[in-house]
């Protein structure tokens, strides 16, 4: 037994001193450590990363383009992505889309409160009992579901008129019950520094001092897609308004607007990343609805709200050629929704405030609004445009319908790159191949873009962050051909990275190069992913297969 004891004490020393050699060695070799990058040293950091990667330059192979246009209904999701936060209690009942600061949780969700109230009302109708069923969607997607023909619900709530107006522009038959079902502002927030100075300079604050104080460089602002944000869509029509009240689109209106537009450092896609980069410093004022600004002790400690464009009162639509029945459900829906208790609480959840404020502009047609996003995506980056690498993860579980979806989803909304820009292409597992130099996105690009995508094959590991730091290098050679291109890396992978260089080796060389980085994750882990997209200012979508397209259409429309 003893010379038993003594082989097994001999042996954890041995299995000890492996750990330890082991250990020891994980330490030396580790490049998890965070690396120190400034502005002098960040091209030597980004060359010595570089070299430790092996990097094929792949053959350009031209692939066949669709010049169709693109095809919404095809690129929406289903409809049953959206929630449904209260269903409908009766056979008979209509369904209402409801914009999402209303039809949300906690106080984002009021007209849930009134509807649920409704639906146990017994409600009659022709002597049936009948209910609402509440769908939750922003107004720019379900503005978009309603044009394009693919769900049309019988109501319709958006935030503003404005959306209204488009889906009767749509070919869609759009009818007004209630111009006002809860009130709200769009507004425009400023640190209370630069408020107090525009005001000296101009003597007043409003949207059209701050518009022009913009234009003049005097201040650098934010604002969301107008696409798809209702309180984007209204600054937007805003600008043009301040700069010619009588034609929205002439000359005049257009030359404002790239004023403006020339000192907006970015258009986000959601409001948390505008309240990001403002906490970061990079913008002195962004735009938000006052309901949100309401439920924000810190916004309301450091900023000040001035109130621009068109109210956000939450009209009510009938849409298409719905009944007379299902017209009686919404009108008393509507009548029931303007109880005072109903009103009250909307009051205690942020609504029904500034309610002296009245619109800047009057009605604006569908029509003419449409023509404005366009005019917005054609103008907003003739200034300073975009120079962005899509950095695509081909690793083996990439391989199947992550893969495939991952070039369907490049491949239909390389529609939306603006002819402007320039492009390039980058995939990785164990090593980085570029597939595709960075180049003007002309019809000669467009076809290799294409011809790169449907060449990606999967296997192999994932290492994300030398997928990033080749882009990096691509970008900073191409910054010095063009110093007046806006660099851009767009990460579209779905997992975690287990090779190559690591997140504390690149993040320094991210934050100095100054580049943004939007992460798009195929049903992924994304804790890293948004880390990487916080270091400046960009977003992170989680995508799955069935929205991936449109969510992917929706980043590319804003940023390209």
């Amino acid at each position: 037994m003893k010379n038993t004891g003594k082989f097994i004490g001999f042996g954890a020393v041995a299995l000890i001193a492996v750990f330890a050699i082991v250990f020891i060695g994980v330490s030396l070799t580790s490049n998890s450590k965070p690396v120190k990058v400034t502005d002098k040293n960040k091209l030597e950091i980004l060359n010595k990363l570089y070299s430790d990667i092996d990097v094929t330059k792949e053959k350009t192979v031209k692939g066949s383009i669709d010049l169709n246009p693109a095809n919404v209904a095809s690129e929406l999701p289903s409809i049953n992505k959206f929630e449904v936060p209260v269903k409908n209690t009766t056979n008979d009942y209509v369904e209402i889309f409801s914009s999402t600061e209303k039809s949300g949780t906690g106080v984002d969700g009021w007209i849930n409160k009134v509807a649920d109230d409704f639906n146990q009302t017994n409600v009659t109708v022709d002597g049936k009992q009948v209910s609402v069923k509440i769908r939750n969607i922003a107004s720019g997607t379900a503005t978009d579901f309603i044009k394009s023909k693919k769900y049309i619900p019988d109501g319709f709530t958006p935030s503003n008129e404005l959306w209204g107006e488009m889906t009767k522009a749509g070919g869609v038959k759009t009818e007004i019950i209630s111009n006002r079902m809860v009130g709200n502002v769009p507004g425009i927030l400023l640190k209370n520094s630069k408020y107090n100075e525009i005001k000296k300079k101009y003597g007043k604050i409003d949207a059209k001092t701050v518009i022009k104080a913009m234009a003049n460089n005097e201040l650098t602002m934010g604002y969301t897609d107008p696409y798809a944000s209702s309180t984007g869509l209204n600054l937007l029509i805003s600008i043009l308004h301040t700069f010619d009240a009588g034609n929205l689109l002439g000359n005049k209106a257009v030359s404002g607007f790239e004023k403006f537009q020339n000192n907006v450092p970015f258009t986000a896609l959601t409001t948390l990343q505008m309240r990001d980069a403002a906490k970061s410093g990079t913008l002195d004022g962004f735009v938000m609805e006052y309901q949100t600004f309401s439920q924000a002790p810190d916004l309301k400690a450091n900023y000040t709200f001035t109130p621009f464009g068109v109210r956000h009162d939450s009209p009510l639509y009938a849409l298409g050629n719905i009944s007379s029945e299902k017209k009686q459900i919404l009108q008393k829906f509507s009548d029931f929704s303007k109880q005072a208790k109903y009103q009250d609480l909307g009051s205690k959840y942020g609504f029904n405030h500034e309610s002296n404020y009245k619109s800047e502009y009057s009605r604006v047609d569908g029509a003419t609004l449409s023509s404005a996003q366009a005019l917005w995506k054609e103008k907003k980056d003739l200034q300073k445009p975009i120079s962005a690498v899509f950095v695509a993860d081909t690793s083996g579980s990439m391989g199947g319908a992550p893969l495939n979806q991952l070039k369907k989803s490049l491949l239909q909304s390389q529609k939306y790159l603006g002819r402007q820009n320039s492009i390039g292409l980058v995939s990785y597992a164990n090593d980085v191949s570029i597939n595709l130099p960075i180049g003007k996105y002309t019809l000669e690009q467009q076809s290799k873009f294409v011809g790169a995508v449907e060449r990606l094959e999967a296997s192999g590991g994932t290492a994300t962050y030398d997928g990033i730091i080749v882009a990096i290098r691509m970008l900073q050679d191409q910054m010095k051909k063009n110093p007046n291109t806006r660099p851009i890396i767009f990460v579209l992978t779905d997992g975690e990275t287990n090779g190559g260089h690591s997140l504390d080796e690149v993040k320094g060389l991210i934050k100095a190069y100054k580049m943004p980085v939007y992460t798009i994750g195929y049903n992924a882990n994304l804790k890293d992913l948004e880390k990487v997209s916080s270091i400046n200012e960009a977003a992170s979508i989680n995508a799955d297969t069935d929205d991936v397209i449109y969510k992917i259409k929706n980043l590319f429309n804003v940023q390209l």
